[in-house]
């Protein structure tokens, strides 16, 4: 009789020890909770996912509403094998469907305003075309300050405005009275026993609807040479100095300058005779070629 009650209580033993070596099955419980909450009416219209590892259920997707939530936990809470039921389910009812509103607020509502439709830009005009003053234009100028081979220094700066209207076309590109500016490029006041004076000028910059313009113009100049003459070659040689139109603009006070053409053109005149050195009055009128095209902006 013990011998029996010793093999009974061994096969009991060894049973509950098989049982109790044996891993749960994380593929059959996955299927099985899967299986058995696709074919719930409560769950129906749910999107579940389930995983298991070692008996740890992990519920993840998108519950129908709190009711089918509850259900799949249950469900697999219940499944053999699972030891833990992590449930990461969301409700579709929160993710996706918006808040309904009441009748009376409905009602209340504004309706909404329609769509403004943003006006077409319109397009930009075209750009107006620059103005081209052709080089060999002359400007002529209207000295601000006296200037002299003795009393100028070389790299002083000179200013004054142009005399005369320079018309494109028929039109004004640049007007009378527009500011100028100009540059000594040489002033060498005569020796006392020889030595030609020098006075050579540069036109740097002329101003039109307040906009300054580079300008590329010929120099003028003069030399004298014996006592009370003066020559009438240009300095460097060349035909390329331009020219002083000479005189008092406007009829100021001193002696004229006479306009020089021909052979003498772009020599400077002295304001007083029988003097070397070389003076310029102010409001003397100087006219200086372009050498390049001048390009102005159109306003």
């Amino acid at each position: 009789m013990c011998t029996r009650k010793r093999i009974l209580f061994l096969l009991v033993v060894s049973c509950v020890l098989v049982a109790c070596s044996k891993k749960p099955n994380d593929a059959v419980i996955a299927e099985e909770i899967q299986t058995k909450a696709s074919g719930d009416p409560t769950v129906q219209g749910s999107e579940l996912y389930v995983k298991s590892n070692q008996g740890k259920v992990i519920l993840t997707g998108k519950a129908k509403d709190q009711a089918a939530r509850d259900q799949i936990e249950s469900i697999a809470k219940q499944e053999p094998g699972v030891v833990d039921v992590q449930d990461n389910t969301d409700l579709i009812s929160t993710v996706s469907e918006p808040a309904q509103s009441t009748s009376s607020d409905t009602a209340q509502a504004p309706a909404p305003a329609p769509p403004v439709q943003a006006a077409a830009a319109p397009a930009p005009p075209p750009r107006p075309k620059p103005i081209v003053v052709p080089a060999g234009t002359t400007l002529t100028i209207r000295t601000s300050q006296p200037l002299g081979s003795k009393t100028s220094q070389t790299g002083a700066v000179f200013t004054g405005s142009t005399m005369s209207p320079i018309m494109i076309g028929g039109e004004v590109v640049i007007p009378a009275g527009s500011e100028v500016t100009g540059i000594v490029k040489e002033a060498k006041k005569a020796g006392k026993i020889k030595g030609a004076a020098v006075l050579r000028l540069a036109l740097e910059s002329v101003a039109v609807n307040g906009q300054a313009y580079n300008v590329h113009a010929e120099e003028v100049a003069q030399t004298s040479t014996g006592k009370g003459k003066r020559s009438a070659a240009l300095i460097g040689g060349g035909t390329g100095l331009g020219a002083v139109i000479g005189g008092l603009a406007g009829g100021g006070k001193g002696a004229a300058i006479g306009a020089l053409s021909g052979a003498a053109a772009g020599t400077i005149g002295a304001a007083t005779t029988g003097k070397r050195d070389i003076d310029l009055p102010a409001e003397a009128a100087v006219s200086f070629r372009l050498a390049q095209p001048l390009t102005l902006k159109r306003f």
